[in-house]
């Protein structure tokens, strides 16, 4: 009778073992909140594709919740994500810096990670997405291939760093270039982006630089119906038309969710800032158009391959 008691213990603890099976390390349970939508087929769509694989890698429970915009909303799903026994949380943009500033000291057993921010506590990591050189080399394009000599940029904000390189990539590659920038202060404000884009079109701005998560695709399925030429953002955005997106600056983010989840399950994430510039696998630039001519495709390649070698870009 012994032996069969001790025979079914074993068997229950083997049994409960396998239902247990799953992450055995620090990470337990995965929280995302987006501003606007996880279908954009920008930033928010990326932010999303990181939680997935998050979950088929960690095999852990992954949660998210859409507009996700104001402090007291965040306040909400932070304290419903602690209920669950979330212990990681990603802010996907730079608004939430602010608000996990102020949240994080109230639940020092989440991690929270947020992006382009200045972390300062010790439970909060802020990924610095140093997009100035991609924004540079497709600055170059843009000047390259302007017929008009008339290039607008419409971003969302004045801090964004592709935008900035941009703006010198295109005066390096052409200094007849006139520039017209256009911030529409909102990353998801797709009505005043296409207001922006059509007012440039009807001003013969041939080459459009939309820098937003949401709004960049119409804008550059405006562009196309009119025969013009876009800049992509954040994904390769070529699949909207080859002919019409002459390049795109990539925020590689879902490999960025996979990379710091892993180090949080080692326990080796580390707080405060960690800046990922184009010498990283997280940003890039992305297919060039057909139309390019392959004399000034080499030549960017070999730019930029000079500037993951030494730091240094055409200009210095």
């Amino acid at each position: 009778m012994k032996r069969f008691v001790v025979l079914v213990l074993c068997l229950l603890a083997v049994l409960t073992s396998c239902g247990q099976a799953g992450n055995q390390g620090e990470l337990k349970k995965v929280g995302l909140l987006i501003t606007d939508s996880v279908n954009d087929q920008a930033w928010g769509t990326k932010g999303y594709k990181g939680l997935l694989k998050i979950q088929s890698r960690f095999n852990v429970d992954v949660y998210y919740k859409e507009g996700m915009n104001s402090k007291s909303v965040v306040e909400r799903a932070v304290k419903e994500y602690s209920q669950k026994g979330v212990n990681l949380i990603y802010g996907h943009g730079h608004e939430y810096d602010e608000y996990f500033s102020e949240l994080s000291p109230k639940y020092p057993d989440i991690h929270f990670i947020t992006f382009n921010g200045d972390a300062k506590n010790k439970n909060v990591t802020s990924l610095i997405l140093d997009s100035y050189a991609s924004g540079f080399f497709a600055g170059m394009v843009a000047g390259h291939m302007t017929k008009s000599n008339r290039i607008g940029i419409i971003p969302a904000y004045e801090w964004q760093p592709e935008v900035k390189g941009f703006y010198e990539g295109v005066k390096y590659q052409n200094k007849n270039a006139q520039l017209n920038i256009q911030y529409v202060n909102d990353f998801d404000d797709k009505e005043k982006a296409l207001q922006i884009a059509n007012d440039m079109i009807a001003n013969q701005y041939d080459i459009l630089y939309p820098a937003g998560d949401s709004f960049s695709v119409p804008v550059i399925e405006r562009v196309k119906e009119m025969g013009l030429y876009a800049i992509g953002y954040v994904s390769d955005q070529s699949d909207l038309g080859n002919k019409t997106v002459l390049t795109s600056t990539i925020q590689e983010v879902d490999k960025l969710y996979e990379n710091t989840a892993e180090k949080f399950n080692l326990g080796q994430l580390e707080s405060g800032n960690i800046t990922y510039d184009f010498q990283s696998d997280i940003i890039s630039i992305g297919t060039f158009s057909p139309i390019i001519e392959q004399d000034f495709i080499d030549e960017i390649n070999q730019s930029i391959q000079k500037y993951k070698e030494t730091g240094e870009l055409p200009n210095e």
